[in-house]
């Protein structure tokens, strides 16, 4: 069962085209996993699309206005000229023919554990897989600068030590679970976390992990305090 989602902030960006793609997908996996952020997403999206709908059509009708005042359009008509409205209509709102389009679906294996990819990747591509212990990482290349967006898969009885955040940490659990001091995640969860958050990810089982981070993990903890001069190859 997913208990953990989106706040509605990013919600909203993410339905006004103001995340960055990494974020994007993020929610959109997300999304394809949540019925309940499904229903948020498509509720929200409507709402604007009616605000943007009454804008231009005041902003249509400020125009006809001023037109009207001249009566130079209004002279220039047929009387006799008649306008199907019911037609016109009919016309804008009919779905166009079905087009059959072969669903492709991307895969990734780690380990010879081979997982399907959420719809959202299937265009991004991928770097080579690197491996420190029971973690793997592969990166997405998506050239957004500072951030830097993963797919991580930690192996049964793996985790990520004992650390916090410079910035922030986007995770979506792709497939299996895995806990912290803060409870269990499974599968779909949506988790954000940002410099004030301090946690020890371990998966029992093993799981994959949609992960989008602005900058390196800072470990805290005794001897891994070492691995903070490449707490940025892990995310």
């Amino acid at each position: 069962m997913i208990k953990h989602h989106p706040k509605f902030e990013l919600i909203q960006a993410f339905v006004n085209g103001e995340l960055p793609a990494s974020l994007s997908a993020g929610i959109a996996i997300h999304a394809d996993m949540c019925p309940v952020c499904q229903q948020k997403i498509a509720q929200f999206t409507d709402q604007v699309a009616e605000v943007s709908f009454e804008e231009q059509y005041l902003d249509r009708f400020i125009v006809d206005s001023v037109t009207a005042d001249s009566k130079t359009a209004a002279d220039s008509l047929d009387d006799s000229t008649e306008i199907d409205f019911e037609q016109m209509i009919a016309g804008i709102v009919k779905s166009p023919a079905e087009v059959s389009v072969p669903k492709v679906e991307k895969t990734i294996e780690f380990k010879g554990q081979r997982y399907k990819l959420p719809t959202a990747l299937n265009n991004m591509a991928l770097s080579k897989t690197a491996h420190i212990g029971k973690l793997s990482r592969t990166r997405l290349q998506l050239n957004e600068g500072e951030i830097h967006t993963s797919l991580l898969r930690i192996e049964p009885g793996g985790g990520v030590p004992e650390h916090t955040h410079k910035g922030f940490e986007l995770t979506v659990l792709l497939a299996g679970s895995f806990h912290d001091e803060s409870g269990d995640y499974n599968e779909g969860d949506f988790i954000m976390l940002d410099s004030s958050h301090q946690h020890h990810p371990i998966s029992t089982e093993g799981c994959l992990c949609y992960t989008v981070a602005n900058d390196a993990l800072h470990f805290t903890q005794g001897i891994n305090k070492l691995l903070n001069p490449i707490g940025s190859l892990i995310y």
